[in-house]
């Protein structure tokens, strides 16, 4: 009768291989770099930084550490992992030139952050460019989600303070651009603010929306193709008349808080005024009705041509209704100046701003669950990088992934794709990357760095 030795079969453990590649499957998100220019647009804003004589770029210094970060590093020193292998990520610069080169983006303040923020956005276009059907902007028009997100600090970091939720920490504001339901989304906003920033804050507001608008190709950074989409924290007035103001004309749904005056209005509504709402396929949502009380409270003093749409729905089990709900429903309200269109389909719209929350999630599992660094200023340049590692995250599914694959979120990308060892072969000249073949998606890290050879080079 033979011993067993346990449920798994017991392996030794020794270092010393130098054929072996780890994290192989990161080579998409470099092919991507190289396709879309990136390298080269970032390295020539942050050639004002470059001192002379210099061995490392600047430019490749930061793409590293948001690649370090795509890969689910959260701080500087995980571009260990990239050092590694430079094979397929290149000569990488030490940790004490790392430190040093964010110290001097730093002290350079806001030249910094728009240089880097400029070569984004070219870049950017380049990138809806290549996607072609597949970009966000394909149909003519775009949606950007404006959400906060409290980052908790866990030591006296510079700006943190207590939050509204009594923890203690910051309070960015961020907008991502919607991908919909075949895609994920890209950050095209991050403003960073102390703890006790206000949710509704409305000179926030309009400077995230600006900072979003500059990363949107030039044609869509105003007119009613560009919809802003915000929770009841953009509901101000400041907000929305900065958004309808003339020569701006962009289009807006955003939710607003159910004040005494609405809560009036909504209790006069007669009962064959309200609509059925629709579930997220676009059929009745069982329990659920939308009615318009545009004409019932006084809109005066808001923008000219703003709509109100009220929802009515039973609470999920467990829910605690408020002091505003009637009759056992609750009540939600948003404002939009879309013209037209079916109360449901406005409704759906704006209920899928939810998508938004998903956006955030992923966020802080590339590095927004804590900012790393002490300076405030400094902090801002690793906001920068989070955004540089997410962009990679959402251009290279939109380039070279498809179907079901596409939608995949980072974490599943890192342990599917961007895991994966390979074997290194040097042979005619040419370094071959061989991975396993008992690897189950092989074939899909295969199919998708064949999609970015085949698109066209920068320049």
């Amino acid at each position: 009768m033979s011993k067993r030795i346990g449920l798994y079969p017991r392996v030794r453990v020794e270092g010393g291989d130098r054929g072996t590649v780890s994290q192989a499957g990161a080579v998409l998100l470099v092919e991507t770099i190289r396709k879309v220019g990136l390298d080269t647009s970032i390295s020539a804003a942050l050639a004002p930084w470059r001192k002379p004589r210099t061995v490392h770029d600047p430019g490749k210094v930061l793409l590293d550490v948001a690649l370090a970060t795509a890969l689910g590093g959260d701080c500087l020193a995980d571009v260990a992992m990239l050092r590694a292998e430079p094979a397929v990520f290149g000569p990488v610069a030490s940790d004490p030139t790392v430190s040093r080169l964010i110290d001097v983006l730093a002290a350079a303040g806001p030249k910094a952050l728009t240089a880097i923020r400029t070569a984004r956005a070219e870049v950017r276009t380049r990138v809806w460019e290549l996607a072609g059907e597949d970009s966000p902007a394909a149909g003519g028009s775009v949606i950007v989600d404006i959400d906060g997100v409290l980052v908790l600090a866990h030591s006296e970091k510079q700006d943190a303070t207590a939050t509204w939720k009594k923890t203690f920490g910051h309070h960015p504001l961020v907008a991502f651009v919607d991908h919909g339901q075949a895609g994920s989304g890209e950050p095209v906003a991050a403003l960073l603010r102390p703890g006790n920033a206000g949710s509704n804050t409305a000179s926030d507001h309009i400077t995230t929306t600006q900072l979003a608008l500059a990363q949107l190709p030039k044609h869509l950074r105003r007119g009613q193709q560009t919809l802003i989409r915000t929770d009841s924290a953009g509901g101000t007035h400041a907000f929305l008349d900065w958004l309808s103001r003339r020569g701006r004309w962009l289009s807006y749904s955003v939710g607003m808080t159910i004040t005494d005056a609405i809560h009036q209005a909504v209790l006069k509504i007669p009962k064959k005024a309200w609509t059925p709402a629709y579930d997220a396929d676009c059929t009745e949502r069982p329990g659920a009705w939308v009615a318009e009380i545009t004409d019932m409270p006084d809109l005066s003093t808001w923008p000219k041509g703003m709509r109100l749409v009220v929802r009515k729905e039973r609470p999920h089990p467990g829910a605690q209704l408020r002091f505003t709900d009637v009759d056992g429903l609750r009540l939600t309200c948003f404002a939009t100046n879309t013209k037209g269109g079916q109360l449901a389909d406005l409704e759906l719209r704006h209920r899928r701003r939810a998508r938004c929350e998903d956006r955030i999630r992923n966020a802080r599992d590339t590095g927004l669950r804590n900012l790393p660094l002490h300076d405030t200023a400094q902090n801002r340049i690793w906001l920068e990088i989070v955004s540089l590692a997410l962009d990679l995250l959402a251009w290279m599914p939109m380039l070279a992934l498809t179907g079901t694959t596409r939608r995949w979120e980072p974490k599943k990308l890192r342990l599917r794709l961007f895991s994966a060892a390979a074997h290194l072969v040097h042979t005619g000249r040419r370094r071959w990357l061989r991975l396993p073949a008992r690897w189950p998606w092989t074939s899909v890290i295969i199919h998708a760095n064949n999609r970015l050879h085949a698109l066209p080079n920068p320049g």
